[in-house]
């Protein structure tokens, strides 16, 4: 279960000096199992073609259950890296938005699972992925 002391501020200052930031992702709503986010369809998110890149859409599904599994452990002692990653791309998206939601499926003590549905402005599905991320203890 998400930790309930962290708060959409908090998300979204996580993205400041990274990826998160240079694609324009913005976190929107944290649940008690999910988190979402959406990110621009624009310039830094475009193939040469004017089709949202498919890693774009990746980097979306990573940073939602990345950050997802963030807030369900003890910062302090564990931190959280993406184990796997996977996505069907099934619609491109030209302009806009895209809005993604990485719903816990396992919140395990050494693994987390995510699913993560990324949908355009119309509700239509543009991509699905699930993302496994491991738990590891700091080092001293």
């Amino acid at each position: 279960m998400i930790r309930p002391e962290y708060t959409l501020d908090q998300l979204n200052k996580l993205c400041f000096g990274n990826m998160g930031e240079h694609l324009g992702i913005e976190f929107t709503e944290i649940g008690s199992d999910y988190v979402s986010g959406k990110m621009p369809v624009d310039h830094r998110t475009k193939q040469p073609v004017g089709l949202l890149h498919g890693g774009a859409s990746v980097t979306l599904a990573e940073t939602l259950g990345s950050v997802g599994s963030m807030c369900l452990i003890d910062t302090t002692l564990f931190t959280c890296v993406g184990l796997e990653i996977n996505a069907n791309h099934i619609k491109s998206a030209r302009e806009g938005y895209v809005y993604g939601k990485a719903t816990l499926i396992h919140g395990g003590k050494n693994t987390h699972i995510w699913d993560i549905r990324i949908i355009n402005e119309n509700k239509e599905l543009v991509c699905i992925s699930r993302l496994t991320v491991a738990v590891i203890p700091k080092k001293a």
